[in-house]
């Protein structure tokens, strides 16, 4: 009997590069006649973005932009003022090898910052940017599915993969105005405007993705002509909805869209009295949306034939798979101060988490995440004067999703939701943090999987005996499998003849080993 065999060509997804660029940051400014002196710097930040990125051949290109941001107090009042500059960098690697239908994940991290004042109209800074870069592209792997003939057995498991991936980035612009209420004073001076995106609706119609979405913004500003500084807090949001052309899906697809923010500015502009009572708004956001449809195939892991001797040859097939999401949340306390070191007045308070680390527990149902939670505060402390203190605290929190996640990649996105503080009657500022966890596992598909099988058949197995059956000693647990392919007979009837309903012993003891010729 010829020898027939079916195979599946897999999509997989192979690293063409993995590792961390870095980027030095340096400023040298010199404020303009209009501005006055430098008296005390308060706050330096900077915030860098990935604004666009394309592979040509095997090279990738990006552009990266860091956002620096000054605040300083002029000599005699309390006043902030801002200091915007924005610096761009065209950065470029070698990929292993030329990419087709690239997965393309930049994430920048602000490393640190050193700023000084030269003199009293001068700033001079210097600091570093990370960048992890993580870079792969789509192949495909040919494994046997079936076989018939020449008395093969074959062994198989089920492999779900991502059959069908279509990605698409869409950049959208908001523009909108916002009027300050009768309550809240005029706008002196933007001193920080801090943004996020929520998760976004998304729904199917006619073959085309509708996204909805808000962008949230955190603002401080100064108000006062009296020089003493004071500042304002508010927060508002930005609704936003997008139709996106997603090529070829329908109901099958699973579709995820995650939205970056590119830039977000903040300008103050006159009302009908003359005041600066109007935000005028302009952010600019980019709509990653990915859309995935699965399926599950048989992949031969193992053969042999009860005949004649063969090889097989296996190959490590890693196809690629489709994340499980879950949103979880949790509260995090940290004393920020007590006595004297407690601020006069609080204006407005924010937590930034850095350096995220998850990690399984044994079980495979929980998971710890770690980290840094930096806390900052725009403060009015004892003296009078403005200050915007950071204090870093550790956190460690354990969570049970409940699924099996083990052989599962396991990575959080933490993103803070609410602070707030208290101050208790002994004089403690307690500040609590309302944090919501974005956890993505993604089980791992990594199988040997038979890519060819070779069969003599011009010579026949030799046996120690000539029986049709054989006695055997299992152990618990033993795999019927293995048993079989040791005598050259096959699974179906050593679990017919003993009555098995398993692919593994249940028990130890003996079996009776039918020999197929």
């Amino acid at each position: 009997m010829d020898l027939k065999m079916n195979k599946e060509n897999l999509p997989a997804a192979i690293s063409v590069y993995e590792g961390i660029q870095e980027q030095s940051i340096d400023l040298d400014y010199i404020l303009p006649d209009y501005y006055p002196d430098i008296f005390r710097i308060v706050r330096c930040e900077a915030v860098p973005v990935i604004t666009g990125w394309n592979i040509n051949g095997d090279k990738l290109s990006y552009e990266l932009r860091c956002d620096i941001n000054i605040l300083y107090c002029g000599e005699g009042d309390s006043v902030i003022r801002s200091v915007t500059q924005f610096q761009t960098y065209q950065r470029s690697i070698d990929l292993e090898r030329p990419c087709e239908q690239p997965t393309v994940s930049l994430i920048p991290k602000a490393d640190h910052i050193n700023f000084r004042a030269v003199n009293k109209r001068r700033f001079d800074l210097h600091g570093a940017v990370s960048i992890k870069v993580s870079v792969s592209c789509e192949t495909s792997q040919e494994v046997i599915s079936y076989v018939s003939g020449m008395n093969l057995q074959l062994k198989t498991t089920p492999m779900t993969f991502a059959a069908q991936k279509s990605v698409t980035e869409k950049q959208l612009h908001l523009s909108e105005e916002t009027e300050l209420s009768p309550a809240q004073p005029a706008v002196a001076n933007i001193v920080s405007c801090r943004s996020k995106v929520t998760d976004c609706e998304k729904k199917m119609i006619s073959g085309k993705l509708l996204v909805k979405g808000e962008l949230g913004i955190d603002l401080l500003y100064s108000y006062g002509s009296d020089g003493s500084g004071a500042l304002e807090a508010m927060n508002f949001s930005l609704p936003y909805s997008q139709v996106i052309d997603i090529d070829t899906i329908d109901d099958n697809y699973e579709c995820r869209v995650t939205p970056e923010i590119i830039s977000c500015e903040i300008t103050p502009a006159a009302g009908k009295d003359g005041e600066n009572r109007i935000l005028r708004c302009e952010a600019d956001l980019r709509l990653i949306c990915s859309a995935v449809r699965t399926s599950t195939v048989m992949v031969g892991t193992d053969a042999y034939s009860t005949v004649y001797p063969c090889e097989v040859t296996l190959s490590d097939i890693d196809a690629e798979q489709l994340p499980t999401v879950y949103n979880e949340s949790f509260r995090h306390t940290a004393r920020l101060a007590e006595g004297d070191s407690v601020p006069e007045t609080i204006y407005s308070m924010w937590v930034t988490p850095k350096n995220i680390n998850t990690r399984l527990l044994e079980d495979g149902k929980s998971l710890v995440i770690s980290g840094m939670l930096t806390y900052s505060m725009a403060v009015r402390d004892n003296s009078g004067m403005i200050s915007m203190p950071d204090k870093d605290e550790t956190f460690e929190e354990t969570i049970t999703i409940g699924d099996d996640m083990s052989n599962s990649a396991v990575t959080a996105e933490i993103t803070p939701n609410d602070v707030s503080y208290t101050i208790s009657s002994d004089g403690i500022l307690t500040a609590k943090a309302e944090m919501s966890a974005r956890i993505s596992v993604t089980p791992s598909a990594a199988v040997k999987a038979i890519t060819d099988i070779t069969v003599d058949d011009s010579v026949r197995k030799s046996r120690d005996g000539d029986y049709a059956i054989k006695l055997y000693f299992g152990v618990s647990g033993e795999d019927v499998w293995s048993i079989a392919k040791r005598y050259s007979t096959c699974v179906s009837a050593i679990m017919e003849e003993n009555d098995l309903e398993g692919d593994h012993l249940e028990n130890g003891g003996m079996l009776l080993i039918p020999i197929v010729t």
